[in-house]
């Protein structure tokens, strides 16, 4: 039986490829050249892109948006990864937090841990009431139609893991020292109501895969292929062209007497390593 991310492919006319580690490298650094011809675009275009990063625990959500931010200029392309409420903020209107975040003309904003926090863990952990659960239900679907409607381009990502590759990562963070403080107590409580977690998703897609905003599953039980899966239809979700350049020519350098202070006056770092 074909798996569903494969026969979307096929379906797309795409047929897929087994990439080795070398090959992802290469493929990764061409799709991350194009993000910013997408950047650039965006920029002078005045085009507006809010990007959703849904998922389990484990699934790969950070390194993805690292890989997206790699190159990309910091000033138009920003994460946003919202803690825990304020006393303050709790009294606010729900949505009220998030879409001060939004983006100007020009813009990409990547949401890390969005408003969907409502529909996952709020809704599993009793962090919120029914009342306040069904009522996110209702609204977000008429919020993220209007902003589609006001001109922004709003993209949702689910990073889907098997039970079998969550355990395995699991297990990685408890025996890596270098990724044990990724492993926090709300990571353990999820695992441990995995059921929960899978009906709570099952009821959000229900109710917010709506056309304008669709949601896009990803296959991350390869962290490798979810990378280059995710960006590559990201790419192909943003009309984007190539702009204009001026061509650049360096000024010569400034010439002007000025005896600077002697090299070793200043603080250097010691050179613990050497070229090779």
């Amino acid at each position: 039986m074909v798996d569903p991310s494969t026969a979307a492919a096929l379906a797309a006319g795409i047929t897929p490829c087994r990439v080795s580690r070398k090959e992802y490298e290469k493929e990764l650094d061409r799709l991350q050249t194009e993000l910013v011809r997408m950047q650039e675009w965006i920029r002078h275009t005045g085009f507006r892109l809010v990007v959703v990063f849904e998922r389990r625990d484990t699934a790969g959500k950070g390194g993805t948006i690292k890989r997206i931010l790699d190159r990309l200029n910091a000033r138009q392309c920003r994460v946003v990864a919202l803690g825990t409420p304020t006393e303050r903020e709790r009294t606010q209107w729900y949505f009220q937090r998030y879409l001060v975040h939004l983006p100007a003309a020009g813009e990409i904003v990547l949401l890390d841990r969005s408003w969907y926090n409502r529909a996952g863990v709020e809704r599993v952990m009793g962090f919120c009431t029914d009342g306040e659960y069904d009522d996110f239900l209702r609204t977000c679907p008429q919020i993220e139609r209007a902003l589609v409607c006001s001109g922004i381009v709003l993209v949702k990502y689910w990073l889907s893991l098997s039970d079998e590759e969550q355990e395995r990562r699991f297990q990685e963070r408890i025996d890596n020292p270098g990724k044990r403080w990724k492993l926090s107590a709300m990571d353990l409580e999820a695992r441990a109501r995995w059921v929960d977690f899978a009906a709570a998703k099952d009821e959000m897609f229900a109710y917010t895969d709506i056309r304008e905003a669709p949601w896009h599953v990803v296959d991350a039980d390869d962290k490798r292929t979810a990378r280059l899966n995710l960006i590559s239809h990201l790419l192909s979700v943003v009309p984007y062209g190539d702009v204009p350049h001026e061509r650049v020519v360096l000024p010569p350098r400034q010439e002007k007497a000025y005896k600077r202070p002697p090299i070793d006056s200043q603080t250097w770092v010691p050179r613990r390593y050497l070229q090779g």
